[in-house]
């Protein structure tokens, strides 16, 4: 009985913590949409989620982890920040990757015709504006780079450098 007490005791605390942590939920807009996830871990860091539904031709998976840094001097009623970070993304496209399609037509040789699964590494940058009410704006960077794999071979991914890269939102932070 003691060693389930003590058990309870470490589950409510782990819980505790985890839920004092601010986070944030909101959405991403850009060549894709969908919803983003932040989860602050301290003053400094934070880890956030993103799905994406670029162009509705792929759907993407993003977690990244990033370093906050405090822009001081914007400072009147919220406050700003920029972030970086690293992470990773996997996803699967529909039509293959779109830009290499474009490039070579939509019949020619470069083109696939299949859908391609994706996996890469994924950057962020970003800048965003806390209001005093629970309202974060902010707009961010975020490329995935690596390879895009077809049913008869594989190429780099080339939509990761813009679809669902560069986009704006608003999260609701709580």
């Amino acid at each position: 009985m003691k060693k389930l007490s003590v058990l309870v005791i470490i589950l409510i605390a782990t819980c505790t913590v985890a839920l004092a942590q601010p986070r944030a939920i909101g959405g991403r807009v850009a060549w894709s949409i969908g919803p983003s996830y932040q989860h602050s871990i301290g003053d400094k860091n934070m880890i956030q989620l993103d799905l994406d539904i670029a162009g509705f031709c792929s759907v993407q998976v993003t977690a990244t982890y990033n370093w906050i840094f405090p822009i001081s001097s914007w400072t009147k009623s919220g406050s700003w920040n920029w972030y970086a970070g690293v992470g990773a993304g996997a996803g699967y496209a529909w039509w293959g990757d779109w830009v290499r399609a474009s490039h070579y037509g939509w019949h020619g040789k470069g083109f696939k015709g299949l859908g391609c699964g994706f996996v890469g590494v994924a950057g962020m940058i970003g800048v965003e504006y806390n209001f005093d009410f629970p309202l974060q704006l902010f707009a961010d960077y975020r490329p995935v780079i690596g390879p895009c794999f077809y049913k008869g071979g594989a190429d780099f991914y080339y939509s990761g450098l813009i679809a669902g890269a560069l986009s704006v939102g608003a999260r609701y932070r709580f």
